[in-house]
């Protein structure tokens, strides 16, 4: 089971979001605690990475950061902590001309500050230096990346989404501690359940498939995934239901039978407990 790919199917019906962001002179910023999935990749200059509860962690060219839940973060020339700093926010445009320090961010914005299952069992934020001796194309990808800022042309949306995708693969890979399925049981059920979600699945059905006790599977698949059989199972569903919503012009009906309810109502009512809004009014999002 390539958690990776699972992790990153879970966000791709969200809104990708790109900026590059330049600060000079007294410069500073914090984001505020954002469910999102995303990364900062440092480009020009040196700062410090502000945290709570953390001391400053220095921040050089070509380090990154991967954020993967709500952590209220920011960046600075000098230690300080993150009352002092200024709250970033999206309106602000970039100053033109050389900077101080420049970086670029990349995300996927959780909608109404909804975490996916697998990425609950991540680390909120880490530090990486990557070997760009040893992973050239993570050095392409971010030339591109800072190509599609620098020079926007026609297909610029489209381009910018794929990039931070390959981005987001490339930080997943070196994260610590990320999600991995090591247990051929739960492997084989997790699979069942990407592969059929419209299957009506039973934890009985599910431990079969596990080739466990019911009390063993269920407690195993917690443990990988934070998140109880039942539980983790609505959540793809609703993951995959608002990628088809986003993707595909099938009526409600279809979508939700496709993602294993009988009628448009139930997915309804499910779709706004877990996103807050109809699907009707996250589509037309």
């Amino acid at each position: 089971m390539d958690m990776i790919s699972a992790a990153l199917g879970s966000v791709r019906a969200l809104r990708v979001n790109g900026r590059r962001i330049t600060e000079s002179g007294a410069w500073g910023l914090r984001f505020p605690p954002m469910a999102v999935l995303g990364f900062h990749v440092m480009l020009h200059g040196e700062g410090w990475l502000i945290q709570e509860r953390i001391d400053p962690l220095p921040v050089r060219p070509g380090d990154v950061i991967f954020t993967a839940a709500g952590v209220v973060h920011g960046f600075s020339p000098a230690p300080c902590t993150l009352d002092d700093l200024p709250v970033f926010t999206v309106e602000e445009p970039a100053p033109p001309g050389k900077a101080d320090f420049e970086f670029l961010c990349g995300a996927y914005r959780m909608q109404d500050g909804r975490v996916p299952a697998l990425l609950r069992k991540l680390p909120e934020l880490v530090l990486i230096t990557p070997d760009y001796a040893e992973q050239p194309e993570l050095r392409t990808l971010i030339d591109m990346l800072h190509a599609d800022f620098d020079r926007p042309e026609p297909g610029t949306g489209a381009a910018r989404a794929a990039l931070i995708d390959l981005m987001v693969v490339q930080m997943l890979r070196q994260v610590p501690d990320r999600p991995e399925v090591t247990d051929p049981g739960i492997a084989g059920a997790l699979h069942a359940i990407h592969e059929r979600p419209e299957r009506p699945w039973t934890v009985e059905q599910l431990s079969s498939v596990a080739g466990m006790s019911r009390t063993t599977f269920h407690r195993r698949f917690t443990a990988v995934t934070g998140t109880p059989p039942m539980a983790y199972l609505a959540d793809r569903r609703m993951s995959l239901g608002a990628q088809l919503l986003r993707a595909s012009p099938a009526p409600l009906a279809a979508i939700a039978r496709q993602v294993g309810y009988s009628t448009e109502f139930a997915f309804s009512a499910a779709f706004r407990r877990t996103y807050g809004v109809a699907p009707g009014q996250f589509r037309a999002s």
